[in-house]
């Protein structure tokens, strides 16, 4: 099978030198996140260091099929990944670093491809770091420089012609290392297999990630004004601007989030 696409960095640059990193990527043992037919995320060391393993061993026609029918664009392999971190690295938004790529293999139902990253620790997801802000509520300037700064990476994220798919506060991670201040806080996004990487993103794209962002912090306290702060980061245009130029969005938004919260109401679960 014909290799694609092959960038080998330290330390597996060395470590694979006399090696298929093919036959090397999947030899690779630690903690596994996720076993799917086609798919199969770790966690591994090597020299002491952490790193995330992702492998796409090719989804098969008949599931290309089905996802086509839906009207969403397969997953075919670790590229869109790859191409993605590039973006947002070119970009200026802090996420991942891929140390390892790898495709082969010409037809899409059994493309066979990996793409290794290094770990981002100490950290904590959004999502835990936000879990009891209903109870015991952030510092004011804490919640909004992270306001800030999640509006900040979702608007160059968007100008750099990117789009996540699965764009949830859970998918940034708050750095711990460092006592967490409003000066000195650093995000990653995570999570990028299914991002699609183009010269502009579609409006519809652009709406589908901002709502999954939107719903994802329902139930963390935010008030009206927050919502106004983000909106004024994300977009960099006066606020009154915001308000009449994207009125559809925000309307979307809001009919959104009242069904999802009589939902809630209804059976009483989580959002």
């Amino acid at each position: 099978m014909k290799t694609q696409a092959l960038v080998l960095k330290a330390p597996f640059a060395s470590l694979w030198a006399d090696r298929d990193p093919f036959e090397a990527v999947e030899a690779l043992q630690g903690q596994v996140y996720r076993a799917l037919e086609g798919r199969r995320t770790l966690r591994t060391e090597v020299a002491g260091r952490g790193y995330f393993v992702k492998i796409h061993r090719g989804i098969g026609w008949g599931e290309i099929f089905k996802n086509l029918s839906l009207g969403k664009r397969p997953v075919l392999g670790a590229g869109q990944e790859w191409r993605a971190l590039e973006r947002l690295h070119q970009a200026g938004v802090p996420t991942m670093t891929a140390v390892a790529y790898g495709e082969r293999g010409a037809n899409p139902a059994r493309q066979h491809s990996f793409i290794v990253t290094e770990e981002l620790a100490p950290t904590i997801s959004l999502e835990d770091y936000t879990a009891d802000w209903l109870e015991r509520p952030p510092a004011p300037v804490i919640k909004r420089a992270l306001i800030a700064e999640v509006a900040r990476m979702a608007g160059t994220m968007h100008r750099a012609g990117v789009n996540h798919r699965d764009f949830y506060i859970c998918h940034f991670l708050l750095h711990t290392d460092t006592p967490v201040a409003p000066d000195a806080l650093r995000l990653s996004l995570i999570d990028l297999h299914r991002a699609q990487t183009r010269d502009a993103v579609p409006r519809r794209w652009r709406d589908k990630d901002l709502a999954g962002l939107y719903f994802s912090a329902l139930g963390i306290g935010l008030t009206e004004r927050d919502k106004l702060r983000f909106l004024r980061r994300y977009f960099e245009r006066p606020l009154r601007q915001v308000l009449t130029q994207e009125q559809a969005l925000l309307r979307r938004l809001e009919r959104k989030a009242a069904r999802l919260l009589a939902r809630k109401q209804r059976y009483g679960g989580a959002l």
